[in-house]
């Protein structure tokens, strides 16, 4: 099937309106600090030495993920160029955290994987693939489906009270760095899993995403998965 990329080209002015997410509102944070806040990692910027560390653990990880977090198969997400925070947060939640009987996020291979880890192994395989160069996929040419999740994407669906991904995502779906992930240029078969098994209450580490998630048919989660599967970064759009 032929495959397109996805520029997705703003005004400044517009992609404003898309910076600070309803979520940080609703928490009573004050705009301008909310927003300040989460375009900021928790992470000191990693020296060579905890980089090196990182890529030790990461050879663990290079079955599925790549050895430079860029996964050959789309069964496995990319987690190259990803937040350090919400790869903390992910293996945090495929652990049993302190008087919990379960992990909050359940995958066989991955409980296995992040069990044994330590915090600071943690902290450094997540700075060692948000710091490597992400390759980003490419969406289905498909142009009414590609309509579709453009408009869920930039828009959401009003009469499903669903908000537009670009809300907390961004518009180009970069994220916010300690808030929401990096899902732009994500495989799209990985999206639309990840969003079924969110609806389905298969993955339950974010009461938010299966809130939203559940109001979605699953043509909508195949659109829009698509659609973020072609977004670039400013940097990848001009390259």
């Amino acid at each position: 099937m032929p495959t397109t990329t996805v520029a997705v080209r703003l005004t400044l002015s517009l992609a404003g309106l898309f910076l600070l997410p309803a979520a940080s509102w609703a928490a009573g944070a004050p705009p301008a600090a909310a927003a300040s806040s989460a375009m900021e990692s928790s992470f000191p910027t990693p020296g060579p030495a905890q980089l090196q560390a990182g890529a030790k653990v990461a050879q663990t990880c290079a079955a599925c993920h790549g050895i430079d977090g860029n996964a050959s198969s789309t069964e496995f997400p990319k987690l190259a160029g990803q937040h350090a925070d919400y790869i903390v947060k992910q293996l945090h939640d495929y652990r049993i955290a302190k008087g919990a009987k379960h992990p909050a996020r359940i995958n066989a291979i991955m409980n296995g994987m992040a069990a044994p880890l330590t915090e600071q192994q943690i902290r450094d395989v997540a700075l060692y693939y948000s710091r490597q160069t992400f390759k980003p996929g490419v969406a289905f040419a498909d142009k009414k489906e590609l309509k579709l999740g453009a408009s869920i994407w930039m828009a959401g669906i009003p009469d499903r009270a669903v908000p537009a991904c670009a809300s907390c995502h961004g518009p180009g779906g970069a994220g916010m760095p300690s808030r929401y992930p990096r899902i732009g240029g994500q495989w799209q078969g990985y999206l639309e899993t990840e969003l079924q098994m969110f609806r389905n209450d298969r993955r339950t580490n974010s009461p938010e995403m299966h809130d939203i998630a559940s109001r979605m048919t699953d043509k909508q989660i195949a659109a829009v998965a698509n659609y973020a599967a072609g977004l670039r970064a400013p940097s990848e759009t001009a390259r």
